[in-house]
Order: structure tokens, then C-alpha cells, then sequence
């Protein structure tokens, strides 16, 4: 966006636009969200910066109005497959909190010097000026959604020291921890040693799609999907945890319970990009929506979701036990892979087991899986590529060497490589000619159903054909069809290549 697509936003105070930039004005030294009620200023007092870290940088405070960090996450971090695009998503994981400076660029394959370089050309500060900007909304979402002491909001937050905590809150609020509290929103305590906020998103939000994906791929004792909820067990630097997500009227609401209040951040950030809270969707429906072919299915469904990971390497063990038959199959598998080789904790009986690493899997899959050598074959090479170090896959990976380094190993093919690069990276644009249920969908709502010709057609629709995946998967699934056509819909099987 240029200035004046910018400023013309911000006249029309449009909420579209939370997070996506931000608002600094010279005159009142502050930075707003772009929907801040208070009168629009000058366009000569106007400097608008791609993040709240930037406007930090440059000497500017956050507004006491508009609270310009309530806002959900910027969109582009997805879009971007750029260095800029994978540290904001590592950061928002809490990287630099465990691994510091040096490890985030590690990960990214970059030196200190050049990756702070860098942030700070692209987004007007360095990662640690934004991962302190992420603490700072943290904490401040705490001081006024929980009834956390002062001194566990700032560790929660990822702060070091109270000292710190409170010089960054003063400095960036022009306010004290006590005074924000003030603000707090008095709603019913959860039991003790349980977290309750809301999760900003963008409407439209298509609850019953992303809340509907999960029940029938729920794993007995790690998740319990509903209508309206999502609740599972969830391993995190700090100690294992759970969470539900649930709906509340036209509020996303998140209570997690968890071995280290520091996971927090880390839990946070999952979350969002596991319900795709920070995406666009009226860019989204806007683009596949002008296509003829679409239109119903974006009336229909205004605002659907992109289903993420909780955890990269769950993610990727899903894809591949999922190879070739149905979603029922799948959990069926899963069920007993997990039963055989998860790590049992303390919770409910129904969120009482951990998905099962690596290491377990070497050890105890072979004798829990059941169905072709082949892909239990895959399964095991994998995870001991994983355990062993030798592999490693990531929230912060490039799209690019990520399918690359998952379609060498033999039986994982452009099906499950894309199906994983969705999932675990966010990436809007893959496509799945491959898959059946694309094609069902595709046929169902008037486009071709052979792959080349479709891959052709899908073309229009970049940068969201992930989007279109998932319009499509819809369309296969709920399109009366006969009985043969409805257990295809149900699959996603890959591609040949997937049980070479």
C-alpha cells in the first residue's frame, strides 16, 4: 500500500487494516492502530511504519485509545517467503527468548550482523527491538484480560527481571503495569493456575469450517474438537500444556493451563497460526470471489480458514500416515500410533497423553503401525532423520528448501510436501491437482477435474490457491454425490509419488 491508500484508511477508521501497519503521528508523538476513533490527522503529520517495533525505534509511544497492540498479527508474515517474513514468524515463537540474537539467525541460515540488518531496512528495527514489541502487547494482554500478579505477567511475558519489565511498559505506554490493569475487563476468574483472553482476528470468520476440520481428525487423548471448541494437549519449551479454544458469541477465546507461565508467547503464537487468526479475508473472498466459479462458494462461507500446526514435526508424521486414505483411516492410525508410542500426563482422561516425538516413534511405530511397508518404511526414516539431527523442519523454514528436503526422502512426494508447507508454514499459495477431493470439488463448482488442465485454471486465483484448496476440499465433502464419489471426497490422497 502507498501513502495515500494508507491515509485513506485510516479516515475511513477501517479494522481491516489492524496490524498491517501502523499509524504514527509527529504532532502528539504516538502511534495508533488505523481504526483509532480519534480525529484523523494532517497527512503531513502522518508517518505510518510496518510495525509497532519500528514506531518504538523512532521515538514514538503507543496510543492509550486505540491500544494499537490489541491488534491480530500481520498477514504478509505468511505471504512472504522472504528472510524478513521467516524471523518474524521464529520470533513470534519465542526463538530469541531461548536461543537469543544468534540462535534466530542460525535457524535462518544468516549471520547476526546481516539478519539485523536486514529487519531493520525492512521493518525499521531489529529482531530484539521486535521480539521486546511482542513482549510488551503480551504483557499488556495480560495486565488487562488476567488477574496475574504484576511480577508473573512479566516473566509470563518473557521479560528477564521486573526492572526491565517495567522500564519497557513505561517506555512503550507512557503508563505503569498498575494503571494499565486499570483497564482490566472484569470477567469470571478461571480455576486457579488456568490463563482465559481473547484472540483478535479479522472478520468475516468462518468458525464452523475451522472448529468442523478438527473433530474428525481428533486424536483420542490429545484433542477433543466440538462445534464451537478445540481443546488438546501441547508440548512447549517450559513443560507440557493444554489449551481450548472456544467460541464465545463473536469472540475466540483461549484457556490454557501450563508448566511454565514463559510458554505463554510461544502458545499464543501457535494458536493463531493454527486457527489462521492473522490472515486477510476480505482480500482472500474479494479474490476468489470475483471468479464466477467461486462465488457461491465465498457467499457461502465468507472468511474461510487455513487449518495450521501446533507443532512442525506432529504436522508432518499427520501427512504422511494420511498418504492415500481417508481422513478416518488416518485418525484410526494415529489413534494407535499414539496409544503405543505418546507420552502419558497429568489432565482429564480425555487430554491426558502427549503427541509422540521422534525418538518414540523410531522406537515403538513399526509395531503400532499397521497397512503398507512402504509407508511405515517413510514413517520411521523420517523420524529417525529427526531424532538423529540430521533433518529439522520449522516454522521458519524457506517454502522452497523445505519441499526440497522433504520430497528426498523416498515415499514423501509433492502431495505431502505441499500439504505440510500449508500447514506448518502457513503458505497461502499451494495447490493440490494430485488430490481427489480437489478435483471432486473442482468438478462440483463448474471447473475442469483433470489436474493439468486444473493447475492451469488455479493459476487466477495466486496468491490464495491454499484458499482455493480448502473451497474446494469443502465443495467434495458437502456436494450430494453417490457413495463411491463421497468416500473419495472424504480422502486426500497424494500423488503417486507420495508410496514410491
Amino acid at each position: 500500500m502507498d501513502f495515500t491508500e494508507r491515509y485513506t484508511a485510516i479516515q475511513a477508521k477501517d479494522s481491516r487494516f489492524d496490524g498491517q501497519f501502523i499509524t504514527a503521528v509527529r504532532t502528539t508523538g504516538i502511534y495508533c492502530r488505523p481504526s483509532c476513533p480519534a480525529r484523523t490527522p494532517k497527512p503531513e503529520n502522518v508517518t505510518f511504519f510496518p510495525t509497532s517495533a519500528a514506531a518504538h525505534e523512532a521515538g514514538y509511544r503507543a496510543c492509550k485509545r486505540c491500544l494499537p497492540e490489541a491488534v491480530p498479527g500481520t498477514p504478509a508474515w505468511n505471504l512472504r517467503n522472504a528472510l524478513a517474513g521467516r524471523a518474524m514468524r521464529l520470533i513470534g515463537d519465542g526463538v530469541i527468548e531461548r536461543e537469543g540474537v544468534p540462535g534466530l539467525a542460525g535457524r535462518l541460515g544468516y549471520s547476526s550482523r546481516h539478519l539485523t540488518r536486514v529487519l531493520t531496512d525492512e521493518l525499521g528495527a531489529g529482531p530484539l527491538a521486535l521480539s521486546r514489541a511482542l513482549r510488551a502487547q503480551t504483557a499488556r494482554t495480560l495486565l488487562t484480560s488476567t488477574d496475574l500478579s504484576v511480577s508473573d505477567v512479566a516473566f509470563a511475558a518473557g521479560f528477564s527481571s521486573i526492572r526491565q519489565f517495567n522500564d519497557t511498559i513505561a517506555e512503550v505506554f507512557q503508563l505503569t503495569p498498575v494503571q494499565i490493569r486499570r483497564r482490566q475487563k472484569h470477567t469470571a476468574p478461571p480455576a486457579p493456575g488456568t490463563l482465559d483472553l481473547a484472540l483478535p482476528f479479522r472478520p468475516p470468520f468462518d468458525a464452523a469450517g475451522i472448529f468442523g476440520w478438527f473433530i474428525p481428525r481428533a486424536v483420542a487423548g490429545i484433542e477433543v474438537a466440538t462445534a464451537t471448541s478445540y481443546a488438546r494437549t501441547v508440548s512447549l519449551p517450559g513443560g507440557p500444556g493444554r489449551f481450548e479454544v472456544r467460541l464465545a458469541g463473536d469472540t475466540l477465546r483461549l484457556r490454557a493451563t501450563l508448566s511454565s507461565l514463559g510458554d505463554l508467547p510461544v502458545l499464543v503464537s501457535r494458536v493463531r497460526r493454527l486457527f489462521d487468526l492473522d490472515a486477510d479475508p476480505v482480500a482472500i473472498d474479494a479474490a476468489l470471489g470475483s471468479d464466477p466459479s467461486l462465488r457461491s462458494s465465498v457467499e457461502a462461507t465468507p472468511g474461510i480458514r487455513l487449518p495450521g500446526a501446533i507443532d512442525p514435526e506432529e504436522m508432518l508424521f499427520r501427512a504422511i500416515i494420511g498418504q492415500q486414505i481417508s481422513v478416518a483411516a488416518a485418525r484410526t492410525q494415529l489413534n494407535r500410533l499414539t496409544a503405543a508410542a505418546g507420552t502419558l500426563v497429568d489432565g482429564p482422561h480425555e487430554l491426558n497423553t502427549l503427541f509422540p516425538r521422534a525418538a518414540q516413534i523410531v522406537e515403538h511405530g513399526r509395531a503400532a503401525m499397521v497397512g503398507p511397508r512402504a509407508k511405515i518404511d517413510t514413517l520411521l526414516t523420517v523420524a529417525e532423520a529427526l531424532a538423529s539431527g540430521e533433518f529439522s523442519i520449522g516454522f521458519g523454514d524457506d517454502a522452497t528448501e523445505q519441499h526440497r528436503a522433504l520430497t528426498a526422502f523416498r515415499g514423501i512426494g509433492d502431495w505431502t510436501a505441499g500439504y505440510v508447507s500449508m500447514r506448518v508454514l502457513g503458505n497461502p499459495d499451494v495447490f493440490l491437482p494430485g488430490d481427489v477431493a480437489v478435483r471432486t470439488g473442482a468438478r462440483v463448482l463448474g471447473l475442469s477435474a483433470e489436474a493439468r488442465a486444473l493447475t492451469r485454471e488455479a493459476e487466477r486465483f495466486a496468491p490464495w490457491r491454499s484458499y482455493l484448496c480448502m473451497h474446494l476440499w469443502r465443495s467434495a465433502a458437502t456436494a450430494p454425490a453417490s457413495p463411491r464419489r463421497q468416500a473419495a471426497a472424504l480422502s486426500r490422497p497424494s500423488t503417486p509419488k507420495d508410496i514410491s
